[in-house]
C-alpha cells in the first residue's frame, strides 16, 4: 500500500530558512529577486507596460514593505506558488524561459522567516481579477483572502513584521545597505523611502544606471583610471591593473583587478552577479588557480547558482568559463609584454609566482618568463634569456642553501649557476629546451664542481701529504674524505661537497641504521655497491689559514682544527647536522678554546694581547694553533 510522506512544515521552514542560507541578510536579496522576476514576466507579457519599479519602504512600526509593479498573482496562483515549497515559481507555469529569471528554486520567500514570524503578500494580477492577500506564518500555517481594496494597481506588496530579536534586520539603515549591496546593478528602478519622510520627500534611488564596466569613454586610459577607482572601492586599495573579461557563451561580462600586493593561492574570491543581482562576494572557482593575483567582478546570465544562491554550481559551463577567462588573462599578460613593458615589469615584481605557475605548462608564458622575469644567478639577478646568451648549457641547483654555498665558487670555476630553489623555477628551467633546442639544462652535481677546482702542483701535493693523512683519520668516523684544491673566493677556507651518489648512499646508511631487522635486510641490498661515494671536505690552498695548518705537525691540535673546519663548512653550506657532526663540532670548539686559554699557564708560545684580540702565531705550531 502506497502512502504519502508526512512532512512537518515547521521543520521544513526551519531547515530552509535557518540552515540553507548562510546569513539572515539574504532575505533582502530574495525580496528583490521576486520583484525583479515579476517585472520581467510583465515585460514579456506586455511590452508596453510601465517601466519596472520597486519601492522599499521601512515603516515607523519596524515593519518593512516592498512594492513592485510586476505581473502580480491571481488567487489560484497564490495557492499554487506561495504555499508550495520547492516549486520553481510562476515562470514555468506561464511559459517563459528559465534564463529570463533570477530565481530557480521556489524557496526564496522562506528566507524571510529568518527575520520575520509573519509574511504578508498582497497582489493584483495583470490578467485581471481582484486583489488577493496571503499571510504565511513561521509555524507552517497560511491564510488567503480576497480583498478588493488591498491594492488598486497591478503588482505585489510584501510586508514583513520583525520577529523578536530580529528588528535590527528591518531597520532603515540596514535595509538600505542590504538592498544597495545586492541590487545596485539591477536594470529596474529600486528606490528607498524614508519611514518618517513627508509627502514632499524624494525617494532615494539605490540602483545605478550602468555597471562600471559598461560606461563608455572616448579615451581608454580615462576608462582604465575610472575602473581602477572602482576597484579601489571594492578592494580597499587601488589595484595595479584592470583586465576586461567577456565570455559570450555564459553571458558573462566584467573586469578583473590585479591586486597591489602578493596573494596566496586560494586567498579571496570573486564578486559574481547573476542577471545583475549579487550572487556571491567570494566565488572561488571562476578563474584558474594560477590567476590568484586577480579579483574579478562579473555579471553572468547563464551560469547556474546553487540552491542557496550564494555560490556557482560546478558544471561543464563553469569549466569552459574558467578556461576562457584563463586564456583572456594570459592574452592580457602577453599584450603587456609587447605594448607596456614597464607595467609588466611592475606586475612581475609582485605577482611572479602566478606567472611562473602558468609558464610551467604554457609555452607562450614560458617565453614571457624567459624574456622578462629576473632569476637569481651567480652573475646577479637577470632574465634567463640574458643569462643563457652565448651558452650551450645551463646548470642550476634546486635549493637556496645550496646556491648560497656554491654560487661564488662555481662562478669562479667557470660554471655559472641559476638558483632554482623557489617555486616552479626548476620546472621552468627544464622546459627551456622547448624554446631553444640547442640549450641543455642540468642540475649541478656538487661532485662535478670539485673536479673543476684547480689541483695543487706535484711538489705542493707532497708537502701536504701528512696533513691529508691526519685529516683522513679525523674525518673517517664522519663518513667524509679530505681533498685540497685551489679555488676562489679565498675567503672560504673549506667547502663541504656531497655528490648525488654520496647523498643517495648516505640516505641508505642513515635509514639502515634506524631500521628494524626486516627492513635492514631489504636496505642492505641497496647499500651493497661496488664503488663507495663519500662527501668531500675540500680545503682551499689559497686561504692563508689552510697553508699554515697544512704545515703543522700531526697532533691533537691539528685534528681539532680539521674537525672545526668540517663543522664550519657544514654550517656555511646549511647542511643538516647528524649527532656525530654536532659532537665533533662541539669537541673541536671546546678543545681549541681550552688550548687557547691554557697556553699562557703551560708555557705555550702565545700570550694574550692587551686588547683581548687574537694571539700572535705560536713558535711551536704543534702546541698552539692560530
Amino acid at each position: 500500500m502506497e502512502r504519502r510522506f508526512q512532512v512537518d512544515l515547521r521543520g521544513i521552514v526551519d531547515l530552509l530558512s535557518h540552515h540553507l542560507y548562510a546569513s539572515p541578510r539574504v532575505y533582502a536579496r530574495e525580496l528583490l529577486q521576486n520583484a525583479a522576476d515579476a517585472i520581467t514576466a510583465r515585460r514579456a507579457a506586455d511590452p508596453d507596460a510601465a517601466p519596472g519599479r520597486v519601492v522599499v519602504e521601512p515603516a515607523v512600526d519596524g515593519s518593512l514593505r516592498v512594492h513592485d509593479n510586476g505581473i502580480g498573482l491571481t488567487e489560484e496562483q497564490v495557492h499554487t506558488f506561495l504555499a508550495s515549497v520547492g516549486r520553481t515559481s510562476k515562470r514555468d507555469e506561464l511559459g517563459f524561459a528559465r534564463q529570463d529569471y533570477l530565481g530557480q528554486f521556489g524557496i526564496g520567500l522562506l528566507s524571510c522567516f529568518m527575520v520575520a514570524d509573519t509574511i504578508e503578500v498582497v497582489s493584483r494580477s495583470a490578467g485581471g481579477g481582484p486583489a488577493v492577500r496571503w499571510t504565511g506564518y513561521a509555524d507552517g500555517r497560511y491564510a488567503v483572502e480576497v480583498d478588493e481594496t488591498a491594492r488598486e494597481s497591478v503588482g505585489t506588496t510584501v510586508v514583513l513584521r520583525p520577529r523578536p530579536g530580529g528588528g535590527h534586520w528591518l531597520a532603515p539603515t540596514q535595509v538600505r545597505e542590504l538592498v544597495r549591496s545586492y541590487g545596485h546593478l539591477l536594470d529596474v528602478d529600486v528606490v528607498l523611502t524614508e519611514p518618517d519622510g513627508g509627502p514632499e520627500s524624494e525617494p532615494e534611488r539605490l540602483t545605478d544606471p550602468q555597471a562600471p564596466w559598461e560606461v563608455a569613454y572616448d579615451d581608454p586610459e580615462v576608462r582604465r583610471a575610472a575602473l581602477l577607482d572602482y576597484g579601489a572601492q571594492l578592494l580597499g586599495s587601488r589595484p595595479m591593473e584592470v583586465v576586461d573579461l567577456k565570455v559570450p557563451e555564459a553571458g558573462l561580462v566584467g573586469v578583473g583587478f590585479v591586486l597591489p600586493s602578493a596573494a596566496a593561492v586560494g586567498q579571496g574570491g570573486h564578486r559574481v552577479y547573476l542577471k545583475r543581482m549579487l550572487l556571491s562576494e567570494d566565488a572561488r572557482e571562476l578563474v584558474p588557480d594560477w590567476a590568484f593575483f586577480l579579483r574579478c567582478v562579473v555579471d553572468t546570465a547563464l551560469l547556474r547558482p546553487t540552491a542557496s544562491r550564494e555560490a556557482l554550481y560546478a558544471d561543464d559551463l563553469l569549466d569552459r568559463v574558467r578556461e576562457s577567462l584563463g586564456e583572456q588573462i594570459r592574452g592580457w599578460l602577453l599584450d603587456l609584454s609587447v605594448h607596456h613593458p614597464d607595467r609588466l615589469a611592475a606586475f612581475l615584481r609582485v605577482h611572479h609566482l602566478g606567472v611562473k605557475a602558468l609558464a610551467v605548462r604554457d609555452d607562450e608564458m614560458l617565453r614571457l618568463v624567459d624574456a622578462w622575469l629576473p632569476f637569481e644567478t651567480s652573475r646577479g639577478a637577470m632574465p634567463l634569456r640574458t643569462f643563457r646568451r652565448g651558452a650551450s648549457m645551463i646548470r642550476y641547483v634546486n635549493t637556496v642553501d645550496e646556491f648560497r654555498s656554491l654560487a661564488a665558487i662555481a662562478s669562479a670555476a667557470g660554471t655559472p649557476l641559476v638558483n632554482a630553489g623557489y617555486a616552479y623555477d626548476a620546472e621552468i628551467l627544464e622546459r627551456l629546451s622547448r624554446l631553444d633546442p640547442k640549450i641543455t639544462v642540468r642540475r649541478l652535481d656538487p661532485g662535478e664542481l670539485a673536479a673543476r677546482l684547480d689541483p695543487l702542483s706535484e711538489e705542493q701535493e707532497r708537502s701536504v701529504a701528512g696533513f691529508l693523512e691526519t685529516a683522513r683519520r679525523a674525518l673517517a668516523d664522519l663518513d667524509c674524505v679530505p681533498l685540497i684544491r685551489q679555488f676562489d673566493p679565498v675567503t672560504v677556507p673549506a667547502l663541504y661537497i656531497a655528490s648525488q651518489q654520496a647523498r643517495e648512499q648516505d640516505n641508505v646508511r642513515r635509514n639502515l641504521a634506524g631500521a628494524d631487522e626486516l627492513w635492514s635486510d631489504v636496505l642492505s641490498a641497496f647499500a651493497d655497491v661496488e664503488i663507495e661515494h663519500r662527501p668531500e671536505l675540500v680545503f682551499n690552498w689559497r686561504h692563508p689559514l689552510i697553508r699554515r695548518i697544512a704545515g703543522s705537525p700531526s697532533g691533537p691540535a691539528l685534528r681539532n682544527a680539521v674537525e672545526a673546519l668540517y663543522g664550519q663548512a657544514l654550517l656555511a653550506g646549511h647542511h643538516p647536522l647528524r649527532a656525530a657532526d654536532t659532537a665533533a663540532l662541539n669537541r673541536s670548539f671546546l678543545a681549541l678554546l681550552e688550548r687557547s686559554f691554557a697556553a699562557p699557564e703551560t708555557g705555550g708560545g702565545s700570550t694574550p694581547t692587551s686588547g683581548g684580540g687574537p694571539a700572535p702565531a705560536a713558535d711551536t705550531p704543534s702546541e698552539e694553533m692560530p
